[in-house]
């Protein structure tokens, strides 16, 4: 079902596969992690590349929030004329 709206909606499916190949992966990941770290967040950024990557996937994340903001914002401070 999922698969049909995305794809009547043009919206690419690799994203959406990637996400359930990896997803139960990468929370069995966290969750091995944090059970060793018995619940410390900061095993997550003890390493500078994890810490690198993780603002990295943030960044990304607010992108497009952030650029389209910048777009209305950029609107409105152009006056109109006519």
């Amino acid at each position: 079902v999922v698969g049909y709206v995305f794809k009547k909606l043009d919206y690419p499916m690799a994203p959406l596969v990637l996400a359930l190949v990896l997803g139960d992966r990468t929370e069995e990941a966290a969750r091995q992690a944090l059970i060793g770290s018995e619940g410390d967040l900061n095993v997550f950024f003890a390493n500078g590349l994890v810490t690198s990557l993780i603002l990295l996937a943030f960044a990304l994340l607010l992108w497009g929030p952030i650029s389209d903001l910048v777009a209305r914002l950029r609107r409105k401070a152009v006056p109109q004329m006519g």
